[in-house]
């Protein structure tokens, strides 16, 4: 039995009650006293606007999976500010993946749309085709260059007449600091892309842009019983690949990079005749990653290296500029963060704030660059903590109503339309791209999702059927499910299509979202979709 039937039935029950008692009621009255018995009938009609808002989110939070957990929910409208429904709003909870919400608001305020990354590489200028000395790739924090961008540099530097590099290429890393995990972030999470390794130096596996990782292949061989193959992705030697996957009749592979070294496991089997499958696994010390595929991108364009590796020096003052790669503006990349919620890029994006704030790249100057860009909106950081860029620590702590505040404060600033149409749109892309479908939210709604054990949220924008744009944020904590993700659906889904003359069985209906069928709990529930590998999203 659905809970919207169950909900329907007592409203149902709840309205013919009221009935029975005006009837006999009016029984005992006389004539004079019909005058009150019709106001006391007035009196109890089904209530309609924000009142039967409330009551209908009221009842969808009476799910028993919420029993005994936080729930923080606030609607208010989005041009006024006025809070329309508040539950829990000032509590304090882990916000997951709700937290790139104030990264990317903050990077576009202070660093702007037409912000760029910028890869240099600096030297000598080359003699007779000799560089002298160091050769120094230097990293401003660029998440999204790939293996691709260190071959154009390493061809520029031919075109350039380079053919030598009678020193060493040293790797400048220095724009970041060297803590590379951030607090509170999950020992069995290190290994995953959206948990990976902070560097201003890094390299991308792919156009979906996680930095500091890598991406591998398996294909099945010619037949059942032949070793699978496995492809990398850079490719490179500084990761380590141990494959004993097989071919087989269905696939079922595990890939797993060891918790203390770069060695990348591959076992189980891969489907004969089909086309295959991936994984993506960070690794420790991307800058050390980047060196290794720029020095065969050097190879690979006829440059002789002589000397050796180095990692996490400056680049010297005085160095001519050699070569250089450019990133997209913030302005396009702020989309590639926030409908895939992209963890890698908002924690480059964090520390990229702390150092053009501070001129130092760390934790600490990220969190006072995204509370001083934000205020001036109406964000109070008070009462909340933010402790990095993606939402992956459990040290971070939000409210329902300063996320709602974020989300009515800023849509008077001059990069908001840039913003909002970077937000996942429910039944369409992103994050939301299976969420919503057949509801009033469908194509309406614009929200950022969050997803961790035991914590899900839910925040950002949709058009009630008045007309009247609504911001919410839900949070949900310390839930034993593993997913509660309806339950947001469902509250999105009664916005969109919520009316001033709207009855609470009204909106209920208007959540028709369908029931997730929960049998064994799946790991995967806990992840953004396109964390999931293939995405299922």
């Amino acid at each position: 039995m659905s809970y919207e039937w169950n909900v329907r039935a007592r409203c149902a029950y709840t309205r013919a009650v009221k009935q029975r008692t005006l009837i006999s009621s009016a029984v005992a009255v006389t004539a004079a006293g019909a005058i009150t018995l019709a106001g006391t009938m007035v009196a109890q009609a089904e209530e309609t606007g924000d009142a039967a808002l409330a009551a209908a989110i009221d009842a969808i939070l009476k799910d028993n999976r919420l029993t005994d957990s936080q729930a923080g929910v606030v609607v208010a409208d989005a041009e006024t500010g006025e809070v329309l429904y508040d539950r829990g709003g000032d509590k304090r909870a882990i916000p997951a993946s709700n937290d790139k919400l104030f990264t990317t608001a903050a990077a576009l305020e202070q660093l702007g749309g037409d912000f760029t990354y910028a890869t240099e590489v600096t030297g000598d200028r080359p003699v007779d085709g000799v560089v002298a000395g160091d050769l120094y790739l230097r990293g401003a924090g660029d998440p999204t260059i790939l293996e691709a961008d260190y071959d154009r540099l390493a061809e520029d530097l031919a075109d350039l007449g380079v053919s030598t590099i009678d020193g060493d290429l040293v790797a400048d890393d220095t724009a970041f600091d060297a803590v590379r995990s951030g607090a509170e972030w999950g020992w069995s999470d290190l290994q995953y892309v959206y948990a990976a390794e902070i560097s201003a130096l890094t390299v991308a596996s792919g156009d979906d842009y996680n930095a500091g990782s890598v991406r591998v292949y398996i294909e099945p061989g010619a037949a059942e019983g032949d070793a699978a193959t496995v492809e990398m992705v850079p490719a490179n030697d500084y990761v380590e690949i141990v494959n004993t996957a097989t071919t087989g009749a269905s696939t079922s592979i595990s890939v797993n990079r060891d918790p203390h070294d770069n060695v990348i496991r591959v076992s189980g089997t891969v489907a004969a005749g089909g086309d295959g499958t991936y994984a993506t696994r960070s690794v420790i010390e991307p800058t050390q990653l980047v060196a290794d595929v720029f020095a065969d991108s050097l190879a690979d364009a006829g440059i002789t290296l002589n000397g050796d590796l180095r990692f996490g020096e400056a680049t010297p003052q005085g160095g001519e500029l050699l070569a250089s790669h450019e990133s997209a503006p913030l302005s396009e990349l702020t989309a590639d963060v926030l409908k895939p919620s992209n963890a890698s890029m908002a924690e480059a994006l964090f520390k990229t704030l702390g150092y053009h704030d501070s001129g130092q790249g760390t934790f600490a100057s990220g969190k006072a660059a995204v509370y001083d860009a934000l205020r001036p909106y109406g964000v109070d950081d008070g009462p909340v903590r933010i402790a990095d860029g993606s939402g992956i620590s459990r040290h971070n702590m939000l409210t329902a109503g300063t996320i709602t505040d974020l989300l009515s404060g800023v849509k008077d600033a001059s990069w908001f339309g840039t913003w909002y149409d970077a937000l996942p749109i429910a039944c369409e892309d992103g994050t939301l791209a299976s969420r919503m479908c057949g509801t009033p939210a469908e194509g309406n709604a614009r929200a950022k999702t969050g997803s961790m054990t035991s914590v899900s949220a839910l925040s950002g924008y949709v058009t009630d059927a008045d007309g009247r744009e609504l911001v919410f944020g839900v949070v949900f904590n310390d839930f034993l499910y593993s997913t509660v993700k309806d339950i947001e659906d469902k509250i999105a889904a009664a916005l969109a299509g919520y009316s001033a003359s709207s009855t609470e069985a009204e909106i209920t209906t208007f959540a028709n979202v369908e029931e997730i069928d929960m049998p064994e709990e799946d790991p995967n529930d806990r992840l953004e979709c396109s964390w999931v590998e293939p995405s299922v999203c």
